[in-house]
């Protein structure tokens, strides 16, 4: 294996894949069946190389994601079991996620002997920040990849933001209405669990009028004015006149003036983003055309003149891009929402359950009411793998690979309540998925006595007498 990786480049005099930057890297945990050996052979085979170079450095346009893929490539892996079900499981990811509301929180779980990526799709409105961090359980051993793409009915997801283990926090600004997908997938060999969340913010890094939140806004976008004649292009912020409207964002002011709709505006260009803030019915303007401001700065003071002078004081708040007009600021504002907490009763992961009666398998944390929606009906002998727990809900994954969730009072743990117990007349391959031509993960020996945790496809999921777990035809 390390010939084959010389020969494909990956390791040359003075080159060395250090540990805080490689992609693939040995681990101290058990792999089931041939993978270990030939992944480990890899892994080895890497870190044995010389040490100048990076991989920061040859791939500095890649995202580590896109890296770490072209790594298995080169290294042959994508011919091999593991390395095909990797990449095949980054692909599907894109095209099959679980359907999400933000402010989300999940704890998961990522198992070693099967290669997998998590995806959740979630809408988003232009102007908010998007906020996804990961943290990894103490004594996790991985290494993993977050990316953010912005999905397109009929297109590739395209790329957004991305992070790995290094740092995994990242934020990325909404510029659209639409739906983003966040796909979560760590390195071949990855254990353990963690917690992912994924929040609103502002992208705005100040409120437009001082002590003020969006809890002061009272009149919003697209509300009727004058009868029906046009809507409102902005939010009112009220507060007592005199009250400081406020930069927020850095950026040079290109007008101020008076007109009869506005009264006192103040005009500031936000170059970085193309965009413009409005601010109107000011009672006094304390800067001038061609003046650079930071954010916080105070540009006047809020009032009710032009034709608010029949409303209490209040600020008008409006941003227009550049190119497209008016747009709502309410998301550019809007305070963050506090992600639930993701965890609730016993922690499932990486635990087989199964249904105390036949339910549906949700794709969302839709209601229960929604349910009906979903056409895979789960039969209460079919064990299920936790793969992530939210509030009451188990996101759990099906032998035949599908994922969705189940409710969490729903299931029982398959280990505390097997279908039954038995002998094995003969020594018995355990197989890592209820198919014939799955590859073997350990084997028994006859007269073993083992927990029959539940049933699919014909085959029966066992647990020896150590834990091992796996699937055969019995």
């Amino acid at each position: 294996m390390l010939a084959e990786l010389r020969r494909a480049g990956w390791c040359s005099e003075g080159m060395l894949f250090k540990s805080d930057s490689t992609l693939l890297r040995p681990v101290s945990r058990p792999l089931f069946g041939f993978l270990w050996p030939l992944l480990l052979g890899a892994v080895l085979g890497i870190s044995s190389c010389s040490k100048q170079q990076t991989l920061q450095a040859l791939f500095q346009k890649s995202s580590p994601h896109q890296a770490y893929a072209r790594q298995l490539t080169q290294a042959g892996l994508d011919r091999r079991p593991a390395g095909r079900a990797w990449l095949a499981a980054a692909d599907k990811a894109l095209r099959d996620s679980l359907v999400v509301s933000l402010p989300f929180a999940e704890t998961g779980y990522f198992r070693p002997e099967r290669p997998s990526a998590a995806s959740y799709r979630y809408a988003v409105r232009a102007g908010e920040q998007v906020h996804v961090s990961l943290t990894l359980a103490p004594g996790a051993n991985a290494r993993v990849f977050l990316d953010a793409f912005e999905a397109v009915p009929g297109r590739m997801p395209a790329p957004l933001a991305n992070a790995d283990t290094l740092v995994l926090d990242f934020r990325y600004r909404a510029e659209s209405d639409g739906q983003h997908l966040l796909r979560v997938q760590p390195e071949l060999l990855a254990a353990g669990r963690y917690t992912l969340r994924v929040a609103r913010e502002p992208s705005l890094s100040v409120f437009p009028v001082l002590g003020r939140t969006d809890a002061a806004a009272g009149s919003f976008w697209g509300a009727n004015r004058d009868g029906g004649a046009r809507r409102h292009e902005g939010i009112d912020i009220f507060a007592p006149r005199g009250t400081p409207a406020i930069a927020a964002t850095a950026g040079t002011i290109t007008r101020t003036g008076e007109t009869p709709l506005g009264g006192r505006v103040v005009w500031l260009a936000d170059a970085a983003h193309g965009e413009h803030l409005y601010y109107a019915h000011l009672d006094k303007q304390l800067v001038t055309p061609g003046q650079r401001v930071r954010a916080g700065d105070t540009l006047g003071l809020v009032g009710n003149t032009g034709n608010a002078r029949s409303t209490v004081p209040h600020l008008h708040f409006g941003i227009y891009r550049s190119g497209r007009g008016a747009v709502d600021p309410f998301p550019f504002v809007q305070q963050a929402a506090v992600p639930s907490v993701p965890l609730h009763g016993p922690d499932r992961r990486g635990e087989f359950v199964r249904l105390k009666v036949a339910a549906s398998l949700r794709p969302s944390l839709a209601t229960e009411k929604n349910t009906r929606r979903s056409k895979t009906v789960l039969l209460k002998q079919v064990p299920l793998l936790v793969l992530g727990q939210q509030g009451t809900s188990l996101r759990v994954q099906a032998p035949d690979g599908q994922i969705g969730y189940v409710a969490a009072r729903a299931v029982v743990g398959a280990s505390g309540t097997p279908l039954r117990k038995l002998v094995l007349p003969v020594a018995t391959e355990l197989l890592a998925q209820p198919a014939a031509t799955a590859a073997a993960s350990e084997a028994l020996a006859a007269k073993t006595v083992v927990a029959v945790l539940g049933q699919a496809n014909g085959f029966s999921l066992l647990r020896g007498p150590q834990g091992q777990t796996g699937w055969a035809a019995i």
